[in-house]
Order: C-alpha cells, then sequence, then structure tokens
C-alpha cells in the first residue's frame, strides 16, 4: 500500500528562461465532471485531498508552484520529416513536485486549449480519446513499461467536431503525471536555431533535475543515459505487445518514459509488422520496427548534442551500443513477465530468444502466452505442442516463480485489444455506461499487483 508524501512543489522549468515556453492561460470549460481520479498516484506526489475540479480543470495554480502554465516549445520529425511549427498545442505544464522517490516530476495536460502553437486545431481532447489514454497507461503501468500516468480525467460539457470520427463528439481535459516533458525535439529546436548556449542549458537541467547526475557532467554523459533508458524502453515495448503508433521525436521523452497515446494498439499476436496508426501506410512505427525507430530518434539527438562536444566519435560508439542495450533489457524483461528468477547474461538471454521463436508461432496470443507459461512450468494443451515449445521449457530449465496470487487461476488473461477498447467507449458514448470502463481500470491493477509476485 502507498503512503501517502507530502506535497513538494518545486518548479525548476523556470530555470531554463522564458525563452523556453510561453505563458498561457487555460481554456473556461462549461463544466466539470470527473470521470477519472488517480487518487493512487495523488498519494505519491501529497495532492490526494486537493480539490480536483478546481486544479485539474479550471486550472487554478498549486500553492508554491507555476504561477501560469507554460507551453513549452519543441520541433520534431514527424514520421522522419523534419517539422519546426510543433510545440505544445492542446496541452501545457502545469506543475512540478517531488514525488516519493524524490523524482521532479511534470503535471501536463492535453485538451486545455489553444496556445501559441495550436495552429488550426481548437486545443481540445475527446473523451474518447482521454478514456483510450487512461486504459493505455493503467495497462502499461501493469505490465511494467515506463510510462507517464493519467492523473486525472473531466469531462468538459463541450462538443468537439472531428473529421474522422463520428461528430459532434464529447469533449475531456486530461493531466497526466510524467517525470519530465523534455523531449528529443526540444533539443531539435535550439539545434535549428543554433542556440549553443541554450542546448548548453537544457543539457545542464536534464543532467541535474531528471537525472540527479552533476549538472557539468556534459552532453556526452547525457546521451548515454537517454540511450540506455530509451533502449529499456523500446524492450518493454515488446514485452507488452505494445505498438506506440507514433514515435515521433517529439513524443520521446529525455528519461526514456512512454507519454503522449494516440493510435496506440495491443498486438493480438507477435507480429513484427503489425501497425497502430491507420495513416502509418509504410509500417514505420510497426510492432517489430519500434527499436530501429527509437534508435533513429537518437541519432536526431545525437546530431544535436554534436554542437557542444568534439567527442563525435564518443557519441556514435554510445548510439552504437543501443541494441546490446536493447536485447539485455528485452531478455530481463521476458524472464520478468514470465515470472522467472532472473540469473542475467546469456542464460536470460537464451530463454528469450526461445521465448520471441514460441511467440513467433503464433500459436497463440501474447497475452495468453505469458499467462500460460507463468511461473515456468510448461502448459498443457493443443497450442503448445509446437516442438518450439518444447525448446522453450528447456531453455527455462528448473527455473519456478510463483502463481500464488488468484489472478493466475483466472480463465483468461487480462488484455487491451482493440475490440474490447472499443466495446467500453461504446458503452460510454450510446448509454453513458462507465461501469465497462471502471471494471476495466479495476481488472488492470489486479493484475499489476499479480505481476508483482517474482
Amino acid at each position: 500500500m502507498t503512503l501517502p508524501q507530502p506535497y513538494r512543489p518545486d518548479p525548476r522549468i523556470l530555470e531554463l528562461g522564458d525563452s523556453f515556453y510561453d505563458p498561457v492561460a487555460a481554456a473556461v470549460f462549461p463544466g466539470c465532471t470527473p470521470r477519472f481520479l488517480n487518487l493512487r498516484a495523488a498519494q505519491e506526489v501529497g495532492l490526494q485531498d486537493v480539490d480536483w475540479a478546481r486544479h485539474f480543470c479550471r486550472f487554478e495554480p498549486l500553492d508554491g508552484n507555476l504561477p501560469a502554465p507554460l507551453a513549452l516549445r519543441y520541433h520534431g520529425h514527424q514520421f522522419r520529416s523534419y517539422n519546426p511549427d510543433l510545440g505544445d498545442g492542446r496541452g501545457f505544464l502545469f506543475a512540478q513536485l517531488r514525488d516519493q522517490a524524490d523524482r521532479l516530476m511534470d503535471l501536463g495536460t492535453k485538451g486545455s486549449g489553444q496556445t501559441p502553437w495550436s495552429r488550426v486545431g481548437d486545443g481540445r481532447l475527446t473523451l474518447q480519446g482521454g478514456v483510450r489514454e487512461v486504459l493505455a497507461t493503467e495497462m502499461l503501468e501493469a505490465l511494467g513499461v515506463p510510462t507517464s500516468r493519467t492523473f486525472a480525467l473531466f469531462e468538459t460539457g463541450e462538443e468537439l467536431e472531428r473529421n474522422d470520427e463520428p461528430s459532434p463528439t464529447r469533449a475531456a481535459v486530461m493531466t497526466r503525471l510524467s517525470h519530465g516533458h523534455i523531449r528529443i525535439g526540444s533539443f531539435q529546436r535550439l539545434a535549428f536555431h543554433e542556440d549553443v548556449e541554450g542546448l548548453d542549458r537544457l543539457v545542464r537541467y536534464c543532467l541535474e533535475h531528471l537525472y540527479g547526475e552533476a549538472p557539468d557532467s556534459g552532453a556526452e554523459r547525457l546521451f548515454a543515459l537517454a540511450t540506455e533508458r530509451t533502449a529499456v524502453l523500446a524492450a518493454s515495448y515488446m514485452v507488452a505487445g505494445f505498438v506506440h503508433g507514433v514515435l515521433n521525436t517529439d513524443n520521446i521523452n529525455i528519461t526514456g518514459e512512454s507519454f503522449d497515446y494516440g493510435p496506440w494498439r495491443w498486438a493480438p499476436e507477435w507480429d513484427p509488422a503489425f501497425t497502430a496508426a491507420y495513416f502509418d501506410h509504410m509500417g514505420l512505427y510497426a510492432f517489430g520496427r519500434q527499436p530501429e525507430a527509437i534508435q533513429w530518434n537518437l541519432a536526431q539527438l545525437a546530431g544535436c548534442l554534436a554542437l557542444l562536444t568534439e567527442g563525435h566519435e564518443r557519441l556514435q560508439e554510445i548510439l552504437e551500443g543501443f541494441a546490446g542495450q536493447f536485447h539485455a533489457a528485452l531478455a530481463s524483461g521476458m524472464v520478468r513477465r514470465l515470472g522467472l528468477p532472473a540469473r542475467g547474461g546469456d542464460e536470460d538471454r537464451l530463454v528469450a530468444r526461445a521465448a520471441v521463436k514460441a511467440l513467433s508461432t503464433k500459436a497463440c496470443g501474447i497475452d495468453r502466452f505469458f499467462f500460460d507459461w507463468r511461473g515456468g512450468e510448461k502448459p498443457t494443451g493443443e497450442s503448445y505442442a509446437d516442438p518450439t515449445f518444447a525448446a522453450l521449457a528447456d531453455a527455462i530449465g528448473d527455473r519456478r516463480g510463483t502463481r500464488d496470487h488468484p489472478y493466475w487461476s483466472d480463465t483468461e488473461p487480462c488484455s487491451m485489444l482493440i475490440d474490447e477498447v472499443e466495446a467500453i467507449w461504446s458503452a460510454i458514448a450510446e448509454r453513458d455506461d462507465w461501469a465497462p470502463f471502471e471494471a476495466k481500470v479495476a481488472a488492470i491493477r489486479r493484475m499489476g499487483e499479480a505481476m508483482g509476485e517474482g
């Protein structure tokens, strides 16, 4: 059980100066109906007793925090085409504070109104989009993926027009809790403008406040840290069977924490070509290409940081180390999701390779596979008759984990495939029935408890 923490405001972003952001005002909404309040996360940052609507729908400042919301400035590659006209277009940084691990955390928004970077957008969020992000972040957290967490979701009483879905549709405003909103695109903007002094300031900020390192550790050190963290992120996507959908450089956090969920999907089977975004015609961000996409984005960060160092060879060396770090993280992640005691090194890699081969047979879905093989005992049934599964059992050997939580006696594993997501939304859209949504969040958290056994 999480013990409540004291509220510790710490608005460090102001150290960067006003060239990094634009003060903005939140939209005034006609309604503030709470649809999701993350009391568990609130306890970790000392906000469990606040007036939620006042601060997370009307966005009145928290005590001792930012006096006004800040829309952050950044650029980015979108599907590998450079776009200098980005920035927080329908969100802002609302507050910064410390969590129970003394990490600097950001409370940022989505759907909170127009900013100087909105372009032709209305700055709003559909309620459906907000519901989907709650489901994504809850599931990812339960599966051990480093992710932002949905902190609050309020329905705002507005009706939105959208070209790509039935309209008018209900509107919402969302707040997310994350370990920083600094993206690779934040560095790209400074490099684009040849702002070397600004780059240095941002590097120092990230080292000191996001990584707890000496601020003068240097660009190479920051790049090494970001490479290691994003390698873990890429591996965790694969182990979870998750497809982010839009791994652009403005969607890659410098701390390696996943955020900003749009056209996400969980892959039903281990299919490297499975895509999430209907507009990803070339499969650039397909399930199996996500590690490649993240490493490509890191290469863009290296190009920015090269303006601060003469050690270009060292940056390249660090980048080339991504593959090894990814495979090590994939091995440990596979062993962890199988609920096996870790042994490290070649033994864990052997299990991971055997698991990927078994998953590649598509004899069963990803969630079913990990559910049935949890703890290391080879399950019975025709699905596992293929010799590939015998090889997996051999790789696991005598390693065993626990299956003591009642979840492991369920008939079906907890999953998040698109048909269920759409059914949850249909209940809300057609009957204003939130029971399936609330039941799913509870089921995901129960699974997360079970996953924490081994």
